[in-house]
């Protein structure tokens, strides 16, 4: 697949999806919402999962207007309940013989100080803990098909972020930005032992990472009035090179989700020197992220937080 427009890949790179089924977290809004529909609208059968149930079934509502997609399917999912995660799981399954892409993309940023269902801080819970377990529990559903890709978003904020091991949940002091840095960098640390362990078993499954820039979405609604300004549209005149459209951060998740090119490993982010905003491009994490020992034990923690196992063996020592 060459890229459009002169080697910026664009969703207009992305191939027909015909005949593919694509799960996308937090679907009901943001670039969870813009990743949806450019799936949907080249054929794939996409699963919105998320929270606000009545809410999902009107984006798919949407999306059947907008871009004609027959097969939009809504499965309420609440990552911030095993429960949910558990049942969300099963009707995937059930609904899902087969399953091409899973998109772990919904998320939140710097809330105020609470605990999921499970009494897990609710930040490291919802962006990782929840997806760990959603992608161990459909995770045979993905291996049963060739070509198949588990993508999580992440963030720039992953930068900053560091693995609080001996106090995962803030139990001695919150601070919402390290909470929120902790949480995308434990993206990148899944991402990058699944995909070890995906390699080692021998799957044809590959996992990749991706992070959007800087978006104009609603999960900005937590953060300062000061941020919340500084990124509006009605100062687009001169935030212009620093904040882009949903349409535009979900580039990196798509090009992650579909190119031909991409393998096992690689992280997709937008192309400008500070990974603001740009087409989307391989781009390298921090060193942290790669650190095998960081992600043997995050990788245990989280299967004993969350009960959930992966049937893959656990790479050779690296």
């Amino acid at each position: 697949m060459s890229p459009a427009r002169g080697g910026r890949w664009t969703a207009a790179d992305v191939p027909s999806q015909s005949g593919r089924t694509a799960v996308v977290t937090g679907a009901s809004g943001g670039i969870g919402l813009e990743t949806a529909k450019v799936l949907a609208g080249r054929g794939a059968t996409v699963i919105l999962a998320g929270r606000d149930i009545n809410k999902a079934n009107r984006v798919a509502e949407r999306l059947r207007a907008e871009v004609g997609a027959a097969s939009v399917r809504v499965v309420r999912l609440d990552l911030a309940s095993l429960v949910s995660v558990r049942e969300a799981a099963d009707e995937i399954r059930a609904a899902s013989p087969r399953l091409d892409l899973l998109i772990n993309n919904a998320g939140v940023m710097t809330p105020p100080y609470q605990r999921t269902q499970d009494g897990f801080e609710l930040t490291f819970g919802t962006n990782h803990l929840g997806h760990f377990a959603l992608t161990g529990l459909v995770l045979d559903r993905l291996l049963a098909i060739p070509g198949s890709r588990i993508v999580t978003v992440s963030s720039i904020g992953h930068t900053g972020g560091v693995m609080h091991f001996d106090d995962l949940q803030f139990e001695r002091g919150y601070n919402a930005s390290h909470a929120y840095g902790q949480s995308k960098l434990a993206n990148l640390l899944f991402t990058y032992q699944l995909q070890a362990r995906l390699a080692a078993a021998g799957a044809d499954a590959i996992a990749l990472a991706a992070h959007p820039g800087i978006v104009r979405t609603d999960l900005w609604r937590t953060s300062s009035i000061t941020e919340r300004v500084l990124i509006s549209p009605r100062l687009r005149v001169l935030n212009f090179w620093a904040v882009h459209s949903p349409q535009l951060g979900a580039l990196p998740t798509l090009r992650a989700a579909v190119d031909p090119a991409a393998r096992g490993g690689e992280y997709y982010g937008p192309s400008s020197r500070r990974e603001y905003t740009g087409p989307p491009a391989r781009v390298e994490s921090h060193p942290r992220s790669h650190d095998v020992a960081s992600q043997h034990r995050l990788w245990q923690v989280s299967e004993q937080l969350t009960g959930v196992s992966y049937n893959i063996p656990a790479p050779p020592d690296e």
